[in-house]
Protein backbone atom coordinates (compact mmCIF):
# COMPACT_ATOMS: atom_id res chain seq x y z
CA UNK A 1 0.00 0.00 0.00
CA UNK A 2 1.18 3.51 -0.75
CA UNK A 3 0.39 6.68 1.25
CA UNK A 4 0.28 10.50 -0.05
CA UNK A 5 -1.14 13.42 1.52
CA UNK A 6 -4.68 13.01 2.52
CA UNK A 7 -6.96 12.94 5.22
CA UNK A 8 -8.97 10.76 8.09
CA UNK A 9 -12.38 9.82 8.00
CA UNK A 10 -12.96 8.79 11.56
CA UNK A 11 -16.08 5.93 11.83
CA UNK A 12 -18.64 6.66 14.39
CA UNK A 13 -20.83 4.40 16.19
CA UNK A 14 -24.51 5.38 13.94
CA UNK A 15 -27.94 5.54 15.11
CA UNK A 16 -28.85 2.26 16.13
CA UNK A 17 -32.64 2.87 16.91
CA UNK A 18 -35.26 4.87 18.89
CA UNK A 19 -34.27 3.76 22.27
CA UNK A 20 -31.07 2.19 21.90
CA UNK A 21 -27.90 4.50 23.47
CA UNK A 22 -24.89 1.58 23.22
CA UNK A 23 -23.88 -1.42 22.01
CA UNK A 24 -20.68 -3.73 22.23
CA UNK A 25 -18.60 -4.55 19.67
CA UNK A 26 -18.74 -8.07 18.64
CA UNK A 27 -16.34 -8.58 16.08
CA UNK A 28 -13.60 -6.31 14.37
CA UNK A 29 -13.82 -7.54 10.55
CA UNK A 30 -10.45 -5.86 9.90
CA UNK A 31 -7.07 -5.09 11.91
CA UNK A 32 -5.36 -1.93 11.81
CA UNK A 33 -3.15 -1.72 8.47
CA UNK A 34 -5.41 -3.60 6.64
CA UNK A 35 -7.06 -1.80 3.32
CA UNK A 36 -10.73 -0.98 3.47
CA UNK A 37 -13.09 -0.40 0.71
CA UNK A 38 -15.97 1.73 1.02
CA UNK A 39 -19.61 -0.19 2.04
CA UNK A 40 -17.19 -3.16 3.45
CA UNK A 41 -17.64 -4.07 6.88
CA UNK A 42 -15.02 -3.19 9.00
CA UNK A 43 -17.01 -3.91 12.66
CA UNK A 44 -19.77 -5.79 13.95
CA UNK A 45 -21.90 -4.28 17.18
CA UNK A 46 -24.74 -6.07 19.48
CA UNK A 47 -27.60 -4.59 21.07
CA UNK A 48 -29.86 -5.77 22.83
CA UNK A 49 -32.06 -5.92 19.71
CA UNK A 50 -29.88 -6.85 17.10
CA UNK A 51 -26.78 -7.32 15.62
CA UNK A 52 -25.79 -4.33 13.15
CA UNK A 53 -22.24 -3.97 10.52
CA UNK A 54 -21.05 -1.33 10.81
CA UNK A 55 -19.46 -0.50 7.13
CA UNK A 56 -16.75 2.24 5.78
CA UNK A 57 -17.78 5.01 4.39
CA UNK A 58 -14.54 5.68 2.70
CA UNK A 59 -11.81 3.46 0.68
CA UNK A 60 -8.71 3.86 2.43
CA UNK A 61 -6.72 2.28 5.21
CA UNK A 62 -7.26 1.04 8.75
CA UNK A 63 -4.78 3.23 11.07
CA UNK A 64 -6.73 3.42 14.42
CA UNK A 65 -9.25 1.37 16.44
CA UNK A 66 -10.51 2.78 19.54
CA UNK A 67 -12.78 0.28 20.91
CA UNK A 68 -11.69 -3.80 21.78
CA UNK A 69 -14.13 -6.92 21.21
CA UNK A 70 -16.42 -6.48 24.13
CA UNK A 71 -15.85 -2.96 24.79
CA UNK A 72 -19.51 -0.52 25.28
CA UNK A 73 -19.79 1.87 22.96
CA UNK A 74 -22.34 4.67 22.97
CA UNK A 75 -23.79 6.17 19.56
CA UNK A 76 -21.59 8.65 18.21
CA UNK A 77 -18.60 7.35 19.70
CA UNK A 78 -15.47 7.42 17.28
CA UNK A 79 -15.00 3.68 16.57
CA UNK A 80 -11.90 3.45 13.69
CA UNK A 81 -10.14 6.10 11.73
CA UNK A 82 -9.40 5.60 7.94
CA UNK A 83 -7.03 6.92 6.32
CA UNK A 84 -7.67 8.19 2.60
CA UNK A 85 -4.65 8.14 1.47
CA UNK A 86 -3.69 4.76 1.51
CA UNK A 87 -4.18 3.08 -2.21
CA UNK A 88 -5.30 -0.62 -2.46
CA UNK A 89 -2.60 -3.31 -2.50
CA UNK A 90 -2.33 -5.32 -6.27
CA UNK A 91 -4.15 -8.32 -4.81
CA UNK A 92 -7.31 -6.44 -4.16
CA UNK A 93 -7.52 -4.91 -8.01
CA UNK A 94 -8.56 -8.68 -8.77
CA UNK A 95 -10.79 -9.02 -11.21
CA UNK A 96 -14.19 -10.35 -9.06
CA UNK A 97 -14.35 -13.70 -11.45
CA UNK A 98 -10.99 -14.54 -9.95
CA UNK A 99 -12.20 -13.89 -6.66
CA UNK A 100 -15.56 -15.45 -6.67
CA UNK A 101 -13.22 -18.44 -8.06
CA UNK A 102 -10.77 -18.38 -5.01
CA UNK A 103 -13.55 -18.88 -2.62
CA UNK A 104 -15.24 -21.43 -3.82
CA UNK A 105 -11.62 -23.20 -3.97
CA UNK A 106 -11.13 -22.59 -0.79
CA UNK A 107 -14.43 -23.33 0.84
CA UNK A 108 -16.98 -24.88 -0.96
CA UNK A 109 -19.38 -26.04 1.46
CA UNK A 110 -22.08 -23.91 1.30
CA UNK A 111 -25.02 -23.11 3.53
CA UNK A 112 -27.59 -25.34 1.51
CA UNK A 113 -24.84 -28.56 2.20
CA UNK A 114 -24.74 -27.40 5.69
CA UNK A 115 -28.63 -27.41 5.69
CA UNK A 116 -28.77 -31.13 4.43
CA UNK A 117 -26.74 -32.62 6.64
CA UNK A 118 -28.15 -30.56 9.32
CA UNK A 119 -31.54 -32.47 8.28
CA UNK A 120 -30.11 -35.69 7.50
CA UNK A 121 -28.16 -35.17 11.41
CA UNK A 122 -31.80 -34.96 12.69
CA UNK A 123 -33.92 -36.44 10.51
CA UNK A 124 -36.23 -33.14 10.13
CA UNK A 125 -39.35 -34.01 8.76
CA UNK A 126 -40.61 -32.73 4.68
CA UNK A 127 -43.46 -31.55 6.31
CA UNK A 128 -41.20 -28.42 7.47
CA UNK A 129 -40.91 -25.92 4.62
CA UNK A 130 -37.36 -25.01 3.41
CA UNK A 131 -37.75 -21.18 4.50
CA UNK A 132 -38.48 -22.10 8.02
CA UNK A 133 -35.44 -24.66 7.82
CA UNK A 134 -33.44 -21.91 6.76
CA UNK A 135 -35.10 -19.42 9.48
CA UNK A 136 -34.23 -22.00 12.57
CA UNK A 137 -31.42 -23.89 11.42
CA UNK A 138 -28.19 -21.49 12.22
CA UNK A 139 -28.80 -21.94 16.55
CA UNK A 140 -25.36 -22.37 18.18
CA UNK A 141 -26.43 -24.59 21.04
CA UNK A 142 -27.12 -27.72 18.15
CA UNK A 143 -22.94 -27.27 18.02
CA UNK A 144 -22.52 -28.44 21.12
CA UNK A 145 -19.00 -27.41 23.64
CA UNK A 146 -15.56 -28.92 23.10
CA UNK A 147 -14.45 -30.40 25.94
CA UNK A 148 -10.34 -30.88 26.53
CA UNK A 149 -10.78 -34.33 28.86
CA UNK A 150 -12.85 -35.93 31.00
CA UNK A 151 -10.20 -36.19 33.80
CA UNK A 152 -10.13 -32.74 34.05
CA UNK A 153 -12.56 -30.48 35.53
CA UNK A 154 -12.69 -26.98 34.72
CA UNK A 155 -15.14 -23.74 33.73
CA UNK A 156 -15.05 -20.30 31.76
CA UNK A 157 -17.04 -17.47 31.97
CA UNK A 158 -18.83 -15.54 28.81
CA UNK A 159 -19.98 -11.92 29.02
CA UNK A 160 -23.35 -12.45 28.02
CA UNK A 161 -24.53 -10.52 24.84
CA UNK A 162 -26.52 -7.51 24.55
CA UNK A 163 -28.95 -9.77 22.49
CA UNK A 164 -29.15 -12.47 25.23
CA UNK A 165 -28.87 -10.37 28.52
CA UNK A 166 -32.21 -8.31 26.36
CA UNK A 167 -33.83 -11.80 25.95
CA UNK A 168 -33.50 -12.91 29.65
CA UNK A 169 -34.47 -9.59 31.20
CA UNK A 170 -37.94 -9.56 28.62
CA UNK A 171 -39.11 -13.17 29.69
CA UNK A 172 -38.36 -12.88 33.74
CA UNK A 173 -40.08 -8.97 33.15
CA UNK A 174 -43.36 -11.12 31.12
CA UNK A 175 -43.65 -13.63 34.09
CA UNK A 176 -43.12 -11.37 36.59
CA UNK A 177 -45.83 -9.17 35.04
CA UNK A 178 -48.71 -11.14 32.93
CA UNK A 179 -50.96 -14.19 34.61
CA UNK A 180 -49.60 -16.63 32.25
CA UNK A 181 -51.50 -19.71 31.51
CA UNK A 182 -51.14 -22.02 28.78
CA UNK A 183 -54.40 -23.76 26.83
CA UNK A 184 -53.46 -26.81 24.28
CA UNK A 185 -55.43 -28.25 21.37
CA UNK A 186 -54.54 -31.26 18.97
CA UNK A 187 -55.10 -30.04 15.38
CA UNK A 188 -55.26 -32.93 12.84
CA UNK A 189 -53.15 -31.71 9.62
CA UNK A 190 -54.31 -34.01 7.00
CA UNK A 191 -56.38 -31.47 4.90
CA UNK A 192 -53.56 -28.48 5.50
CA UNK A 193 -50.82 -30.75 3.79
CA UNK A 194 -53.00 -31.84 1.37
CA UNK A 195 -53.43 -28.65 0.46
CA UNK A 196 -49.73 -27.56 0.61
CA UNK A 197 -49.09 -30.61 -1.48
CA UNK A 198 -51.84 -29.92 -4.45
CA UNK A 199 -50.39 -26.12 -4.42
CA UNK A 200 -46.74 -26.65 -3.66
CA UNK A 201 -45.74 -26.53 -7.39
CA UNK A 202 -47.82 -24.09 -8.30
CA UNK A 203 -47.42 -21.73 -5.91
CA UNK A 204 -42.73 -22.34 -6.39
CA UNK A 205 -43.77 -21.01 -10.16
CA UNK A 206 -45.75 -18.22 -9.41
CA UNK A 207 -43.78 -16.77 -6.33
CA UNK A 208 -40.46 -18.49 -6.25
CA UNK A 209 -40.81 -20.26 -3.13
CA UNK A 210 -42.31 -22.66 -0.94
CA UNK A 211 -45.88 -22.65 1.12
CA UNK A 212 -44.95 -23.85 4.69
CA UNK A 213 -47.32 -24.11 7.35
CA UNK A 214 -46.17 -21.30 9.17
CA UNK A 215 -47.88 -19.17 6.87
CA UNK A 216 -51.01 -20.94 7.08
CA UNK A 217 -51.08 -20.26 10.73
CA UNK A 218 -50.49 -16.73 9.95
CA UNK A 219 -53.09 -16.15 7.95
CA UNK A 220 -55.36 -18.66 10.34
CA UNK A 221 -54.16 -16.43 13.13
CA UNK A 222 -55.11 -12.86 11.56
CA UNK A 223 -58.73 -14.66 10.64
CA UNK A 224 -58.94 -15.55 14.58
CA UNK A 225 -57.63 -11.91 15.39
CA UNK A 226 -60.26 -9.93 13.51
CA UNK A 227 -62.88 -12.19 14.88
CA UNK A 228 -61.65 -11.45 18.75
CA UNK A 229 -59.61 -8.37 19.22
CA UNK A 230 -59.23 -8.77 23.02
CA UNK A 231 -56.29 -11.11 21.93
CA UNK A 232 -54.62 -8.51 19.72
CA UNK A 233 -55.37 -5.83 22.42
CA UNK A 234 -52.67 -5.96 25.84
CA UNK A 235 -52.84 -3.51 28.97
CA UNK A 236 -50.81 -0.63 29.56
CA UNK A 237 -51.18 0.90 32.94
CA UNK A 238 -55.21 0.70 33.88
CA UNK A 239 -55.66 0.77 30.19
CA UNK A 240 -56.84 -1.59 27.56
CA UNK A 241 -54.97 -0.70 24.32
CA UNK A 242 -56.96 -2.12 21.03
CA UNK A 243 -55.04 -1.72 17.88
CA UNK A 244 -56.68 -1.62 14.80
CA UNK A 245 -53.87 -3.61 12.63
CA UNK A 246 -52.30 -6.90 12.90
CA UNK A 247 -48.32 -7.38 13.17
CA UNK A 248 -47.48 -10.68 13.61
CA UNK A 249 -43.94 -11.51 15.33
CA UNK A 250 -42.14 -14.60 14.21
CA UNK A 251 -40.12 -16.32 16.46
CA UNK A 252 -37.10 -16.90 14.76
CA UNK A 253 -33.31 -18.58 16.12
CA UNK A 254 -29.77 -16.96 15.10
CA UNK A 255 -26.43 -17.72 15.52
CA UNK A 256 -26.51 -14.51 18.42
CA UNK A 257 -30.06 -15.72 20.18
CA UNK A 258 -33.90 -15.73 19.66
CA UNK A 259 -35.02 -12.67 17.93
CA UNK A 260 -38.68 -12.09 17.30
CA UNK A 261 -38.54 -9.87 13.87
CA UNK A 262 -42.53 -8.54 12.80
CA UNK A 263 -44.30 -8.61 9.83
CA UNK A 264 -46.73 -5.65 9.74
CA UNK A 265 -50.22 -5.35 8.19
CA UNK A 266 -51.43 -8.93 8.14
CA UNK A 267 -55.02 -8.05 8.23
CA UNK A 268 -53.97 -6.71 4.50
CA UNK A 269 -52.04 -9.74 3.35
CA UNK A 270 -53.37 -12.94 1.59
CA UNK A 271 -51.77 -16.02 2.15
CA UNK A 272 -49.22 -15.59 -0.64
CA UNK A 273 -48.34 -12.09 0.55
CA UNK A 274 -47.55 -13.78 3.82
CA UNK A 275 -45.35 -16.31 2.29
CA UNK A 276 -43.50 -14.03 0.46
CA UNK A 277 -42.69 -11.64 3.79
CA UNK A 278 -41.89 -14.63 6.07
CA UNK A 279 -39.52 -15.59 3.05
CA UNK A 280 -37.83 -12.33 2.77
CA UNK A 281 -37.65 -12.74 6.79
CA UNK A 282 -35.78 -16.03 6.32
CA UNK A 283 -32.97 -14.55 3.90
CA UNK A 284 -32.69 -11.63 5.94
CA UNK A 285 -32.32 -14.01 8.95
CA UNK A 286 -29.79 -15.76 7.16
CA UNK A 287 -27.68 -12.85 6.54
CA UNK A 288 -27.42 -11.10 9.51
CA UNK A 289 -29.56 -8.61 7.85
CA UNK A 290 -32.39 -7.74 10.15
CA UNK A 291 -32.54 -4.08 11.50
CA UNK A 292 -33.96 -2.35 14.68
CA UNK A 293 -37.39 -1.32 12.51
CA UNK A 294 -37.88 -5.50 11.98
CA UNK A 295 -38.50 -5.97 15.81
CA UNK A 296 -40.36 -3.05 16.95
CA UNK A 297 -44.06 -3.30 17.48
CA UNK A 298 -46.06 -6.81 16.71
CA UNK A 299 -49.52 -7.35 18.59
CA UNK A 300 -49.45 -11.17 18.15
CA UNK A 301 -46.34 -13.89 18.25
CA UNK A 302 -46.39 -17.22 16.43
CA UNK A 303 -43.36 -19.71 17.53
CA UNK A 304 -42.88 -23.19 15.98
CA UNK A 305 -40.88 -25.29 17.82
CA UNK A 306 -41.98 -28.23 16.10
CA UNK A 307 -38.93 -27.85 13.56
CA UNK A 308 -36.79 -28.97 16.88
CA UNK A 309 -38.84 -31.66 17.24
CA UNK A 310 -40.41 -30.39 19.96
CA UNK A 311 -43.81 -32.36 21.08
CA UNK A 312 -45.37 -29.90 23.60
CA UNK A 313 -44.65 -26.91 25.10
CA UNK A 314 -45.22 -23.54 27.08
CA UNK A 315 -44.47 -20.60 25.30
CA UNK A 316 -43.83 -16.97 27.23
CA UNK A 317 -45.42 -14.26 26.13
CA UNK A 318 -43.24 -11.89 24.24
CA UNK A 319 -44.27 -8.58 26.19
CA UNK A 320 -46.62 -6.39 26.00
CA UNK A 321 -48.21 -8.58 23.96
CA UNK A 322 -50.95 -10.70 25.51
CA UNK A 323 -51.02 -14.04 23.29
CA UNK A 324 -48.48 -16.60 21.82
CA UNK A 325 -49.48 -19.48 19.74
CA UNK A 326 -46.52 -22.54 20.08
CA UNK A 327 -46.54 -24.82 17.12
CA UNK A 328 -45.15 -27.82 17.42
CA UNK A 329 -43.72 -30.94 15.56
CA UNK A 330 -46.30 -33.14 13.27
CA UNK A 331 -46.57 -36.65 13.95
CA UNK A 332 -49.01 -39.60 13.11
CA UNK A 333 -50.90 -40.62 15.86
CA UNK A 334 -53.89 -42.64 16.68
CA UNK A 335 -57.20 -41.26 16.80
CA UNK A 336 -61.02 -41.44 17.10
CA UNK A 337 -63.06 -40.41 14.10
CA UNK A 338 -66.55 -41.82 13.78
CA UNK A 339 -65.59 -44.13 16.50
CA UNK A 340 -62.93 -45.76 14.52
CA UNK A 341 -59.30 -45.48 15.62
CA UNK A 342 -57.38 -44.26 12.28
CA UNK A 343 -53.95 -42.84 11.93
CA UNK A 344 -53.79 -38.95 11.54
CA UNK A 345 -50.96 -36.80 11.18
CA UNK A 346 -51.59 -34.40 14.38
CA UNK A 347 -49.60 -31.20 15.94
CA UNK A 348 -50.01 -30.01 19.63
CA UNK A 349 -50.90 -26.42 19.95
CA UNK A 350 -50.78 -24.14 23.11
CA UNK A 351 -51.66 -21.00 23.64
CA UNK A 352 -50.26 -19.13 26.52
CA UNK A 353 -52.31 -15.99 27.42
CA UNK A 354 -52.08 -12.97 29.85
CA UNK A 355 -54.85 -13.91 32.12
CA UNK A 356 -55.32 -10.71 33.44
CA UNK A 357 -56.99 -9.53 29.83
CA UNK A 358 -57.81 -12.73 28.39
CA UNK A 359 -60.71 -14.92 30.02
CA UNK A 360 -60.35 -18.54 29.60
CA UNK A 361 -63.06 -18.98 27.59
CA UNK A 362 -61.49 -16.38 25.20
CA UNK A 363 -58.26 -17.81 24.68
CA UNK A 364 -59.54 -21.58 24.38
CA UNK A 365 -62.52 -20.11 21.25
CA UNK A 366 -59.67 -18.50 20.25
CA UNK A 367 -57.04 -21.46 19.46
CA UNK A 368 -60.35 -23.33 18.60
CA UNK A 369 -61.04 -21.08 15.57
CA UNK A 370 -57.36 -21.30 14.46
CA UNK A 371 -57.66 -25.46 14.98
CA UNK A 372 -60.51 -25.28 12.91
CA UNK A 373 -59.50 -22.92 10.24
CA UNK A 374 -55.82 -25.28 10.07
CA UNK A 375 -58.76 -28.80 9.83
CA UNK A 376 -60.68 -27.10 7.35
CA UNK A 377 -59.01 -24.80 5.25
CA UNK A 378 -62.02 -23.86 3.17
CA UNK A 379 -63.30 -21.92 6.14
CA UNK A 380 -60.53 -19.51 5.22
CA UNK A 381 -61.47 -18.31 1.87
CA UNK A 382 -65.20 -18.11 3.67
CA UNK A 383 -64.16 -15.75 6.70
CA UNK A 384 -61.57 -13.93 4.41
Amino acid sequence: MKNHIGCTETIKVPRLGDSITEGTINEWKKKVGDYVKADETITIIDTDKVSVDINSKVSGGLSKIFADVGDVVLVDAPLCEIDTSVEPPEDICKTKEEVGESKNNENNYTFNQLNRDIKDEAHIKDEVSKNEKDIFVKDPICFGNDYESINERTERRVRMLPIRKRIAERLKESQNTCALLTTFNECDMSKAMLLRSELNDIFQKKYSCKLGFVSLFMYASTLALKKMPNVNAYIENDEIVYKNYIDISVAVATPNGLTVPVIRNCQNKNLPQLELALSDLATKARSNKLSIDDFSGGTFTISNGGVFGSMLSTPIINMPQSAILGMHTIKNRPVVVNNEIVIRPIMYLALTYDHRLLDGREAVQFLCAIRDYIENPNLMLIDC
